[in-house]
């Protein structure tokens, strides 16, 4: 036989073998693999084809080269579309087919133990006309400080212990909520009775009980006739609701936006050991400071201190959030450590 007949008789085998490969149809996965080996295995069909090609005349090359595509091409889509087809009817199998099987278990998160207590705080503000103001943590000097009644070279400014931003000065880790409140009081005319949540910062040695980065929430009250009473009945108020303690005492301090300040402790009792221990035997637990806001601060903020007055507190939500859950080590609240954070799942 002539060679180009010869040839010609090949590509019509091909043909042929395309129109089985398009006509097999199989669910068993041991059939499809044999029909894969059959066309597509390294000693299959089609490494048979492809080694004639070199003996094709140059021109039938065209025609037994497309040809040749054609039925590999054939072949692996078919054996991909058949792959999938088996592949997805034995998961649906396995997932619908069974009803009396147990479930897969579904891991859940939990609220952080500092998330936990943020909203607690804000829930009980917000009953007494609270909102929340929040700001940026990286602070101008003018917002964190000086506003704050706080000017350049203020001994007090040495207490924040700053992370200042080396390249500019003025630009430093805000060291308290406090530059929240000079911004809403910038914003905001009064009457303002807003608190402020948040991350802040100071260069201190981190240890069990302190951290360079702790939150605080701090409260903001401005209005006509405001008095240092009704500073002490809104903290009576969130004692009550937050520990269940209701006897406060607000003991003589300095804070430089505040005049007169006073430290805010709470009775704690001393019916267990642990209370022994976290109030030194006294039974009074210090739990953050608070004054009424200086008139300074009023005027820097454009608030008229001769028809306006304000009080001002913060506490730590850190010291709290370990005061409540009974966490000996502040460092745990950082460390994302999920056998730790895994306990608060029921607080949620």
């Amino acid at each position: 036989m002539p060679r180009i007949g010869f040839f010609c008789v090949m590509i019509d085998e091909i043909k042929k073998h395309i129109a089985l490969v398009n006509e097999f149809t199989s669910t068993e996965l041991d059939a499809i693999e044999s029909f894969r080996i059959k066309y597509l295995g390294k000693k299959g069909l089609l490494n048979d084809f492809f080694a004639e090609f070199k003996n094709v005349p140059n021109e039938q090359k065209k025609e037994f080269g497309q040809t040749i595509n054609q039925l590999k091409n054939a072949a692996t889509e078919k054996v991909n579309s058949l792959k999938d087809a088996l592949a997805s009817t034995t998961v649906s199998d396995s997932v619908y087919g069974d009803l009396t099987r147990p479930g897969q278990p579904m891991s859940i998160g939990a609220r952080h133990p500092i998330s936990i207590v943020k909203n607690q705080i804000i829930e009980i503000f917000s009953r007494i006309g609270f909102n929340v103001s929040e700001g940026p943590e990286i602070e101008d000097d003018w917002h964190n400080f000086t506003a704050l009644n706080l000017p350049e070279y203020h001994p007090a400014r040495d207490m924040q212990d700053t992370f200042f931003i080396q390249t500019n000065p003025d630009v430093l880790l805000r060291t308290h909520t406090s530059s929240v409140q000079v911004r809403y009081m910038e914003d905001n005319k009064p009457p303002i009775r807003t608190i402020s949540p948040g991350r802040v910062y100071r260069n201190e040695a981190i240890s069990a009980r302190s951290h360079c980065f702790f939150h605080q929430i701090e409260g903001l009250y401005i209005d006509k006739d405001v008095s240092f009473a009704d500073l002490k009945q809104t903290l009576q108020f969130f004692t009550t609701e937050l520990f269940g303690k209701s006897k406060i005492r607000l003991r003589p301090s300095y804070f430089p936006f505040t005049e007169p300040s006073a430290e805010v402790d709470v009775y704690w009792g001393l019916e267990t050991e642990s209370d022994y221990k976290i109030t030194k035997g006294t039974g009074w637990l210090e739990i953050g400071g608070c004054g009424m806001v200086d008139p300074n601060v009023l005027k820097n903020c454009g608030i008229d201190p001769e028809e306006y007055s304000g009080f001002a507190f913060g506490v730590g939500i850190d010291r709290i959030a370990m005061l409540l859950h009974q966490i000996t080590d502040i460092r745990l609240l950082s460390e994302n450590d999920v056998r730790f954070l895994e306990q608060f799942k029921s607080a949620l």
